[in-house]
């Protein structure tokens, strides 16, 4: 009789806000194998370190017990400053890949304006009244831009357990591109659970009455398959054709020449 599968024990949280930090492999595996991204090899330093294949993207992993573990920064394009975007180290990698997955998207970005508070509204998230923003409906994430509609600045998303209680803070710069803003809210307020496999440890709280924890076995192999799944999708993405040329203006190699 063979013997039975290895399985591990996989967490499936909601709020996703609040599950944990997760693998950075989520994140870092798919950039490099998928999309192109080099990484520095430095083993005496407890950092990852990835750059787009333009190089005009760096992406950086460092703990930090007094700042943000992940930086993303991207440089001066013709239509745009230069932008930065940054996580606290209990933010979601699914969050975060979400930015990077829309970042290195080879299709173009939609030509509509993006606005980053649409998902949470479709979400059910309401209308703060202090300040402006929205707040998840539990109460325990804020989505906020400082400034004003005339002179717009930076975007904060908060996951907080109470008043003095942050578990975690994303900035995006004033003039990071809103569509990978909205790609961020979109995965903040999909109500869908993500799985962890490092056990209750990593959650914010282990309180049931703002964290719901579903526990199963699953086949070692299928939990090791979804990362490659994912990678493999990503791979799969490829630039659009372009439109063909109407038959009248394409040209005619073999057109001969008239004398």
């Amino acid at each position: 009789m063979p013997p039975a599968p290895e399985t591990v024990e996989v967490d499936f949280i909601t709020p996703r806000h609040l599950a944990g930090g997760g693998d950075p492999a989520w994140i870092t595996v798919p950039l490099h194998r998928a999309c192109g991204w080099s990484h520095g090899n430095d083993p005496l330093m407890p950092r990852v370190i990835l750059s787009s294949p333009d190089q005009k993207a760096l992406l950086r992993l460092e703990p930090d017990p007094d700042g943000q573990w992940w930086t993303l920064h991207h440089a001066q394009e013709p239509d745009r400053p230069a932008w930065y975007a940054s996580f606290g180290a209990r933010t979601p990698v699914e969050l975060i890949a979400a930015v990077t997955d829309t970042l290195t998207d080879p299709a173009p970005a939609a030509s509509t304006p993006s606005d980053p508070y649409e998902p949470l509204r479709q979400a059910g998230w309401w209308p703060a009244h202090a300040d402006d923003g929205f707040v998840s409906p539990d109460a325990t994430a804020f989505v906020q831009r400082t400034g004003s509609p005339e002179d717009p600045g930076a975007w904060f998303v908060t996951a907080i357990l109470g008043p003095d209680r942050p578990v975690w803070q994303a900035r995006f710069s004033e003039h990071a591109p809103p569509h990978l803003i909205t790609a961020f809210t979109r995965a903040l307020a999909n109500p869908e659970p993500v799985l962890r496999t490092d056990g209750p440890r990593a959650l914010a709280t282990r309180d049931p009455d703002i964290v719901t924890r579903n526990t199963t076995d699953v086949a070692a192999a299928d939990v090791a398959g979804v990362l490659e799944e994912r990678v493999r999708r990503l791979a799969g993405r490829s630039t659009p054709s372009p439109t063909p040329l109407p038959t009248d203006l394409a040209p005619q190699a073999n057109r001969g020449r008239v004398l």
